[in-house]
């Protein structure tokens, strides 16, 4: 079998479900496990590198897709050479990664017509039958079972760890840094899992543009950062840039003492089997506690002295 799997979250499940030595090709953004480096890359942005904010990113996303231009392309002779028998794609987020209408073209043209599996979660559980749904495509239904009841323990553990708060913090998941959006489809969810309230995000529902005054009136306890694609490196790489981006976040942090960074590639933005890493994460960071550290490649607290370049306590 032959796959093709232009999802980093999609790749992360062929790699758990064992058969990533039948990756013939994936998308610039799979780079997790490190042994999937060596696929082919068939996927590319057109957004350019050199764009390194995310106020850069974000005016540059929008008008391509004002001109409707794509963000993607295919590298179609690769792509017709791998002749794919399975594609693994999906089509909840056009800005994320190709879609299934971006390929038609190239799908059409290949000899054997492959089997397209589009994928589209919005909740944890979508991600949970998202992966039996791949397991089957792949001929590996038994593993993918294993995997789902071992994702769905996991989660009800912590969900009953929690469920006997009678407090809950207050939370905004911020998943943009310029313009702010509020995260949204399974974030919230996270966040409840984790023993949480959610102020700005709602269930199932994409993530929206907010403002900092509405961050203020929502009156969190805790803010967590985690722009979409980004490790704890790269939001703090921007964030410590000398200017207006730093003295806002400098002023945030004063505001909000519980204000953490997350790596939200790893754990929150890609929907597969981390994400239930993330709940565990969110878990820590609203309820620490010294005999479950936070690991600082995963998460960090916010603090001036880390913008200035310090280290995070």
């Amino acid at each position: 079998m032959r796959i093709c799997s232009f999802v980093p979250g999609a790749t992360e499940v062929v790699a758990s479900l064992d058969v990533a030595d039948h990756l013939v090709g994936i998308s610039h953004e799979c780079d997790f496990p490190p042994s999937i480096r060596q696929v082919p890359v068939m996927i590319e942005p057109l957004v350019e590198a050199h764009l390194t904010t995310s106020l850069a990113i974000d005016q540059r996303v929008k008008a391509l897709v004002a001109s409707g231009s794509p963000l993607y392309q295919l590298n179609e002779r690769a792509f017709h050479q791998a002749r794919p028998d399975v594609i693994l794609t999906q089509d909840l987020c056009h800005v994320c990664a190709v879609t299934p209408d971006q390929l038609t073209r190239a799908i059409q043209l290949l000899q054997s017509p492959p089997e397209i599996l589009a994928l589209s979660p919005t909740t944890l559980e979508d991600m949970i039958q998202d992966i039996e749904r791949i397991a089957r495509s792949v001929d590996q239904p038994e593993r993918g079972q294993a995997l789902a009841t071992e994702l769905r323990r996991r989660l009800n553990h912590i969900n009953q760890m929690n469920m006997s708060r009678h407090s809950r913090p207050r939370v905004v998941c911020l998943e943009w840094l310029d313009p702010l959006y509020v995260a949204g489809h399974w974030v919230p969810e996270m966040i409840d899992l984790a023993g949480g309230h959610d102020v700005l995000g709602s269930k199932h529902t994409p993530s929206y543009e907010t403002t900092w005054r509405q961050v203020e009136t929502a009156q969190p306890d805790v803010v967590i950062v985690m722009p979409c694609g980004y490790s704890v490196d790269r939001t703090l790489s921007e964030l410590r840039r000398v200017g207006p981006v730093q003295d806002t976040w400098r002023r945030a942090c004063e505001q909000w003492p519980n204000l953490y960074i997350v790596d939200a590639a790893s754990y929150f933005s890609r929907p597969g089997p981390r994400l239930v890493d993330g709940v565990e994460l969110l878990d820590s960071i609203l309820h620490p506690s010294p005999q479950h550290p936070i690991d600082p490649i995963k998460a960090i607290k916010l603090e001036a002295s880390v913008l200035a370049g310090g280290c995070a306590s």
